[in-house]
């Protein structure tokens, strides 16, 4: 679909992006547009040419490939320009698996091969064809088996059943904060009518918990964690465990009503999670263990 007026794709925020940050050298997208219209082989020689140069090229080489050739594709398929570069990795990485699927030749022309079936193709194309044994082929480990053990995490593993309570008596519910429901989209939907459901996205809860908590079905409550709180909601649903609540995600985010007044629907899990409260390895904080409250309002 052609984008509303003002508006413009993801690819061509990225490339303004790189642009306003100076990091997209400009002699080299006029090098590669015009290498493009002699012929494939120029433009794969001035591609590798300008990397080979300048490896800091390869970072940005999907916004460099859409700066230089998007609008030379054919019409609403510039986003594409990056794939090129992908289809110049797998070619010589996986030439059996291309060739048995139609794309033969040379790696550079079984890549160029691919990239026009993409271009031209309304559906899926089939890129590669293996056999079982192709498959295990992959595994490359010295055994030749699939690894599963991680050795740095099993003292992690043993402590596990050593982990200390992190519900209290101020927070005696585990929340959940971000689950997904049959009508949430992360951030990208940020108007609550299409939701068919939930659209205010309700805190879920067990009967027990709502009956202790003095809440009824659809009733407001207050939900506090260690970060902050919240006014939301309350669906109940036999579905959940005593003890443990849950928020949809994806909401939380301003949009206009129709008198042109901004409004936020449904609550932001980030704002009741601490960062502090975060895995160890990773950082990742833990968003479907936050210990919290519900007070009747």
């Amino acid at each position: 679909m052609e984008p509303l007026p003002g508006l413009f794709s993801e690819a061509e925020l990225h490339a303004r992006l790189a642009e306003a940050l100076g990091a997209l050298p400009q002699h080299a997208v006029a090098a590669l547009r015009e290498a493009w219209r002699e012929g494939r082989s120029a433009f794969r020689a001035k591609f590798f040419e300008l990397v080979a140069a300048d490896a800091r090229l390869v970072a940005i080489a999907p916004v460099l490939l859409y700066r230089a050739i998007g609008d030379l594709l054919p019409h609403g398929l510039a986003e594409a320009a990056g794939v090129w570069a992908l289809c110049q990795i797998a070619a010589p990485k996986n030439a059996k698996s291309m060739a048995r699927a139609g794309f033969s030749g040379s790696p550079p022309e079984a890549a160029d091969a691919l990239f026009d079936a993409l271009l031209a193709s309304k559906s899926a194309v089939v890129f590669s064809v293996d056999d079982w044994d192709e498959s295990f082929a992959r595994v490359r480990a010295p055994n030749r088996r699939i690894q599963l053990a991680i050795p740095e995490l099993f003292d992690e593993l043993g402590a596990l059943a050593r982990e200390p309570e992190q519900r209290s008596a101020e927070f005696p519910l585990v929340l959940s904060a971000g689950e997904r429901r049959s009508f949430t989209a992360n951030t990208i939907m940020r108007n609550p009518e299409w939701r068919k459901k939930d659209r205010s996205g309700a805190l879920r809860m067990h009967p027990d918990d709502a009956k202790l908590a003095g809440v009824a079905d659809g009733a407001r409550v207050r939900l506090t964690t260690r970060r902050g709180s919240a006014e939301v909601s309350v669906e109940l649903s036999d579905r959940m465990q005593p003890g443990h609540i849950a928020l949809p995600n994806g909401l939380g985010l301003d949009f206009p009503n129709a008198a042109g007044e901004r409004v936020a629907t449904g609550v932001a899990p980030n704002e009741l999670t601490r960062s502090e409260d975060r895995d160890w390895v990773a950082g990742t904080p833990w968003h479907k263990h936050t210990p919290a409250r519900v007070e009747a309002l």
